[in-house]
């Protein structure tokens, strides 16, 4: 039987399967937002993942469920590397959430796991804000396996949000394992591996057969809202055809290939890597003219402008040549504009 519930380890929150990830709202109004956050509310998913980081995401959610808080669960993030930091981060979320808690504060994807005693005094304000009621659960999201393995196993957080999809590379599969248990709830990020996955319906199979994974699927659109939403009531089965995509997808996907994460940027030249180191990718799975126009061939020029200083690949979770991908996707990419056959 597929599960239409997840429970998030110990910490006791259960939720719908479908988790909302709101970094995608802050491209559109606020009024188009809110509409999509209460939509979802409505239709069953109590479930909000956002961070500090998202621009005005956590406004949008104040506005959408400033009266419904006991009603829901969110989940925000601290990019701090300081207990200073911490705190006006804290204020900062609670203030524009309209509450005076959050469920679940994450480290936002730290280049170390904080503990006590690490000189960092971050985990300690961590415990001083669960103190003061101001969160519930401690939680840390991160893209790389290291940091990510030293946490669940410090046993000192509640929930871990790590990229997961039918991507996972076997070292991923034995971290989600991993969270299992130890009874640490895990959020599944990235469950459309950045828009790669273009089957929603065959992302979502293929993750029910976790039963303690909550995807967090990136939402901006209400026909995307409407795909997820009607797996509630009619949860699609990871059948032969599915099973079918999976390995037709892996095939093509798995490895040497850019995850759009976006760690890797700024740029000091200007470019937008995390779009463009997998142009060719995009523009083969889900071929739209948007991808050819004036603007996004000038976005694709400024790779003539790479300094080769190697800082997106030091950058990189995924350790990628990542000057290399830019180089690759260009020339690809002059040559579909020549009118080679995409």
């Amino acid at each position: 039987m597929i599960p239409l519930q997840v429970t998030l380890g110990k910490t006791g929150i259960t939720v719908d399967k479908n988790g909302f990830g709101a970094l995608p709202v802050q491209r559109v109004g606020r009024r188009e937002a809110v509409y999509l956050l209460r939509k979802a509310f409505e239709h069953g998913i109590t479930f909000f993942d956002t961070a500090r980081s998202y621009s005005d995401s956590e406004e949008k959610l104040g506005c959408a469920f400033r009266n419904l808080r006991e009603k829901i669960f969110i989940a925000t993030k601290t990019p701090a590397t300081t207990a200073t930091g911490f705190w006006d981060d804290l204020h900062t979320s609670l203030r524009l959430l309209h509450c005076d808690y959050v469920d679940i504060l994450q480290f936002h994807n730290p280049a170390f796991c904080p503990k006590p005693g690490d000189g960092s005094g971050l985990y300690e304000a961590m415990q001083e804000a669960r103190q003061q009621g101001k969160i519930r659960f401690i939680g840390l999201t991160n893209h790389r396996l290291p940091v990510a393995r030293e946490a669940v196993d410090s046993g000192l957080y509640d929930t871990l949000q790590f990229p997961f999809s039918y991507l996972a590379t076997p070292e991923e599969h034995q971290l989600a394992a991993r969270c299992r248990e130890r009874q640490i709830g895990f959020l599944a990020m990235k469950a459309l591996a950045g828009g790669l996955i273009t089957d929603a319906m065959t992302a979502y199979a293929y993750l029910a057969q976790f039963d303690h994974v909550l995807p967090l699927w990136g939402i901006q659109r209400e026909r995307e809202l409407n795909e997820f939403l009607a797996c509630r009531s009619t949860p699609p089965a990871l059948d032969a055809v599915r099973q079918a995509v999976i390995d037709r997808d892996r095939r093509m996907l798995q490895g040497n290939f850019c995850r759009g994460c976006g760690y890797c940027l700024p740029c000091p030249a200007g470019i937008e890597i995390n779009t463009c180191a997998r142009m060719s990718l995009l523009i083969r799975r889900a071929p739209s003219a948007a991808q050819l126009t004036a603007p996004m061939q000038a976005m694709m020029k400024r790779i003539e402008s790479c300094l080769h200083c190697g800082r997106c690949a030091e950058r990189c979770p995924y350790h990628l040549d990542t000057p290399a991908l830019l180089q690759a996707n260009y020339q690809d990419y002059r040559e579909i504009l020549a009118g080679k056959p995409v």
